[in-house]
């Protein structure tokens, strides 16, 4: 019998209790934080030393960067599949074996056709297939306050992401960056492969009856017929969180691209530049708890909604800041932007269309997640080669979070039966 996801337990099978509660969401943490190595703000740290190491050019690097980038878009939806048939439990430990030894592999890179196939490896491992089934696990295991735990476990995670690449700079300088790859690799199997295996239970709690999950608890209820990707895909909110986590990571990794160009231009040298992804971490760790434990209690298009117009006005914002408090609060904007629609995207599609398909339908939204980021920097960067400034590039990309915005306001929430399944109460796990 299949051990994931669809997998039905009798009720005596797996308790499911407050103590488990902080086993997952440690997991959870320690997998997301150990997605670092993937993550481009760890990766950049090794950029100039592989330029220098390897005798390439910052384009050619630029470019094994965005193929590697845009491989895991296409390994999502594949991986999401995967994770519903075997569970996260089993596919975490999996994830993070492969990954271990793709970052100790990327030390034997020494041209740009290694370094390609290094980076394929290391966004497809880190950034996206850990990635995914760490958000995903909280969901899967969590049926009450689903939005607090989701948000722990966001802000834990994103927090060992944000100070990596402090750490990995002073390694790099003194060891050299094939070392540190080794130890990086070394440290994910250390930590995820045992968290994976030794926290997350071995059965999936089952589905909690409509009563258990009344009162305050209510935001994180299941609807009583999981939606498949195709179902999930017919409908109007699928579209707006996909699009709205899309929007986000173009514009956001766009930004925090060139953010020394794109600042300096507006009176902040490089070091003040620099200093705004302080303020941007502080409120993207806010941004993961508070909007999680919001998310329990309010509409996930009020939440939406809230996230995608902060976006369009700290896009806009952006070519007009000056140094000081406006730098500050664009920082804190993007920050809070970036994580909290992470974690909206982590709790409202559970809620809508249940946990059997989960991983499905998330690795396509995982798949447009990682795809975008791929192109945001090429956007503003054509945009600023046309014109005198970032300015209207800036009012082009805020176009897109207010599309959002709009769609948002006049999109339904799914009905809790699909009408596809409305007469299939066989398919109810």
């Amino acid at each position: 019998m299949r051990t994931g996801t669809t997998a039905t337990q009798p009720q005596s099978a797996w308790a499911p209790g407050r103590a488990h509660l902080p086993r997952v969401v440690t997991a959870a943490a320690v997998a997301l934080a150990l997605t670092a190595p993937g993550q481009t703000p760890a990766v950049s740290v090794f950029v100039d030393p592989l330029i220098r190491d390897l005798g390439v050019s910052r384009s050619a690097v630029s470019t094994a960067y965005l193929i590697g980038s845009l491989t895991g878009a296409f390994v999502m939806p594949v991986l999401g599949r995967v994770l519903d048939r075997y569970g996260p439990r089993r596919v975490m430990a999996a994830i993070a074996l492969c990954f271990g030894a793709i970052l100790i592999s990327a030390t034997a890179a020494s041209e740009i056709t290694g370094l390609t196939a290094a980076f394929i490896g290391i966004r497809v491992g880190g950034q996206g297939a850990l990635n995914l089934v760490a958000t995903t696990t909280v969901a899967i295991y969590v049926h009450r306050r689903r939005g607090f735990a989701v948000g722990l476990a966001s802000a834990i995670g994103t927090a060992g992401i944000s100070l990596t690449p402090m750490l990995l700079e002073r390694l790099v300088s003194d060891w050299g960056w094939r070392q540190v790859w080794v130890i990086e690799g070394l440290a994910v199997w250390a930590l995820v492969i045992p968290a994976a295996l030794l926290l997350l239970p071995r059965r999936i709690p089952p589905r909690p009856a409509a009563e258990d999950v009344a009162g305050p608890a209510r935001g994180s209820s299941l609807p009583p017929v999981d939606w498949t990707l195709g179902q999930a895909a017919r409908t109007g909110m699928f579209w707006v969180v996909t699009a709205g986590v899309g929007v986000c990571a173009l514009v956001a990794t766009g930004l925090n691209f060139h953010q020394v160009s794109l600042l300096g231009e507006r009176g902040l040298s490089a070091a003040e530049a620099a200093a705004t992804f302080l303020p941007q971490t502080i409120a993207g760790l806010i941004a993961s708890f508070g909007l999680g434990w919001l998310a329990d209690r309010f509409s996930d298009r009020v939440l939406i909604i809230v996230t995608m117009a902060v976006l369009a006005m700290a896009t806009a914002g952006a070519g007009w800041l000056t140094p000081g408090f406006t730098a500050v609060l664009y920082g804190l904007a993007l920050g809070a932007c970036g994580n909290g629609i992470r974690t909206l995207e982590a709790v409202a599609f559970p809620r809508c269309f249940g946990l059997r398909h989960l991983g499905a339908i998330r690795g396509v939204v995982h798949s447009v997640t990682v795809g975008a980021s791929a192109f945001g920097p090429l956007l503003l960067a054509i945009g600023r080669e046309q014109a005198t400034s970032y300015r209207p590039i800036l009012l082009v990309a805020t176009a897109l979070p207010l599309a959002v915005t709009v769609a948002a306001v006049f999109v339904r929430t799914p009905p809790p039966v699909p009408r596809a399944a409305g007469s299939r109460p066989d398919r109810q796990p």
